[in-house]
């Protein structure tokens, strides 16, 4: 359906810098149709279009084509990024970042994934935003499926195993319930609990020592911390690429082709932060704890015998 252009209130744009001039003329000089616009009936309030709808303005049209969305006037601003994230003129990356920041203000009970997928960065970086300007965290977050989640899931694994202990003859669903699970993750607690292995997993008891923000934190690393003295990774490889007692011997040749693969660049992790697909985030996270752990393990062990040697 088409309505007269005056009765069409300006976006609530997630764009910084307004619209863009240059794209809007280029528009106007479109000669096959434009897909409708996206107007909050309620408001009139235009979610998605404005482009479309100055373009029209411009060559003197007075009525332009519109589908219409419901729904609450607080979410008008979430369906605006969405669109402008998905089609048309790309957000740029300063846009999609103060739209989570406004996103994280109106819907922290969102999880990080959730506020990801809307504005389309890396869940790693709208955690950091999060961390940057939430003053209080909710318990639980709600992810992408629409169910709430604890933040702190090692705190709920072991509230889990205490009701478990405590309430042997009750279900898994009940258990879950009680302490803001999944049935799935009740079942993997007890099954821990019964092989007499923590109801946490290795990989978030590692996550919650970490201060956030930080990476994992090992007494060596907190000594460098605190004297301001982390250690400049490619300076050292290329020292160590330097030195004869290891380019002349194959176990020397074959530790610096390791160290080579596996030395992380920070200018490049974060070019390439927001261009990993969403679907490999949380594997490429738990894959980076898995490794910072055990590079921390090498370290002390090294460390250990440094000083030993120099005993």
């Amino acid at each position: 359906m088409t309505v007269p252009v005056g009765l069409l209130r300006h976006a609530d744009s997630p764009r910084l810098d307004g619209e863009n001039h240059d794209h809007v003329r280029a528009l106007a000089e479109t000669t096959g149709a434009l897909p409708p616009i996206l107007v909050h009936r309620a408001t009139m309030r235009v979610i998605d279009g404005m482009h479309r709808l100055r373009a029209a303005i411009l060559t003197g049209r007075q009525h332009i084509p519109v589908r219409y969305v419901d729904g609450a006037e607080a979410d008008i601003f979430l369906a605006a990024v969405r669109a402008n994230v998905e089609h048309g003129l790309p957000l740029s990356l300063a846009d999609r970042e103060a739209a989570a920041t406004r996103i994280l203000t109106t819907h922290p009970q969102w999880s990080d994934r959730a506020i990801a997928e809307t504005t389309g960065l890396a869940s790693t970086t709208v955690g950091r935003i999060r961390q940057r300007t939430a003053t209080t965290q909710p318990a639980a977050r709600i992810g992408k499926d629409g169910r709430a989640r604890p933040v702190n899931a090692a705190a709920a694994r072991r509230h889990a195993g205490r009701l478990i202990e405590e309430q042997p003859h009750a279900s898994l669903r009940d258990i879950a319930e009680q302490a803001g699970i999944s049935p799935a993750t009740a079942k993997d607690v007890r099954d821990r609990l019964q092989r007499g292995d923590s109801p946490v997993p290795a990989k978030l008891t590692l996550a919650e020592t970490r201060a956030p923000g930080t990476h994992p934190q090992t007494p060596t690393v907190t000594r460098l911390l605190r004297r301001g003295r982390i250690p400049d990774p490619d300076q050292i490889l290329r020292k160590l690429l330097r030195d004869p007692s290891l380019k002349l011997t194959d176990n020397g040749r074959l530790l610096l082709r390791w160290l080579s693969t596996h030395t992380v660049n920070t200018h490049e992790w974060e070019r390439l932060e927001d261009e990993l697909p969403t679907h490999c985030v949380p594997l490429v996270a738990d894959l980076a704890v898995g490794l910072a752990y055990e590079w921390a393990r090498l370290a002390e062990t090294l460390k250990g015998r440094d000083q030993r040697e120099m005993a």
